[in-house]
């Protein structure tokens, strides 16, 4: 059974800083890029950031660039996003996504179930 279990989500201050973590089982990782998007409320779903099985290539949106950072521990089956000098329009649900032999984590072949992130005073 795949499963992508997110944690780290929560509040967190203007100018904060958050850790996201993506568990995942029930499929080959090393061979699955594995990527976030975000929806936030009354917003498109945005592909946010995401990383390739072959060589760990990254992609960030330029909403995001500088500020979060994404990368695998294939040993662990986890990805993570570092999430810098965060702003309130970061706030929004995050997904982690994995798709097959991806180099840019569109249209996924799995989802996760989503963790909330809060960025408020």
């Amino acid at each position: 059974q795949v499963q992508l279990v997110e944690s780290g989500g929560g509040l967190v201050q203007p100018g904060g800083s958050l850790r996201l973590s993506c568990a995942a089982s029930g499929f080959s990782f090393g061979y699955y890029a594995i990527g976030w998007f975000r929806q936030a409320p009354g917003k498109e779903r945005e592909r946010v950031s995401c990383i390739t099985s072959s060589d760990g290539s990254t992609y960030h949106a330029d909403s995001v660039k500088g500020r979060f950072t994404i990368s695998r521990d294939n040993a662990k089956n986890t990805v993570y996003l570092q999430m810098n000098s965060l702003k309130p329009e970061d706030t929004a649900v995050y997904y982690c996504v994995s798709r097959l032999y991806s180099s840019s984590c569109s249209n996924p072949d799995y989802w996760g179930q989503g963790t909330q992130v809060t960025v408020s005073s």
